[in-house]
């Protein structure tokens, strides 16, 4: 609860969804087709879409928005595990994570003091 209340305070919109129990007790919820079908029908409510998969089930979605001029960027977690298709359909839209560490990460640099003693 604590975390979703902090991603609400950051400005996201969650959407929730129910799941299902297996019979080996891991839960399920197949979240893909709903996604898919909350990204093209708010289509109309913003200019440009960023989707964060590497899933290739999300290939014709990608495709979609490019034709309509809607996609900005995929961001795949990993180039190794990325679905072909995927890749493909985002062409040279599509960055993975795992090589924009350096470009994205940042060093906490300490202040010095007068007698040049960190802080």
């Amino acid at each position: 609860k604590y975390f979703y209340d902090f991603l609400r305070s950051c400005g996201y919109i969650l959407i929730f969804k129910p799941v299902i129990e297996l019979n080996n007790g891991t839960k399920k919820g197949n979240c893909d087709g709903d996604m898919i079908m909350y990204v093209v029908s708010k289509m109309h409510n913003y200019n440009k879409a960023i989707i964060v998969t590497s899933d290739g089930d999300f290939y014709s979605t990608v495709a979609l928005l490019a034709r309509r001029k809607k996609l900005e960027v995929v961001l795949s977690p990993n180039m190794y595990k990325c679905s072909g298709l995927l890749k493909k359909e985002a062409k040279d839209r599509i960055f993975y994570m795992n090589q924009l560490r350096d470009t994205l990460s940042f060093t906490l640099k300490r202040k010095s003091t007068a007698i040049g003693q960190n802080l």
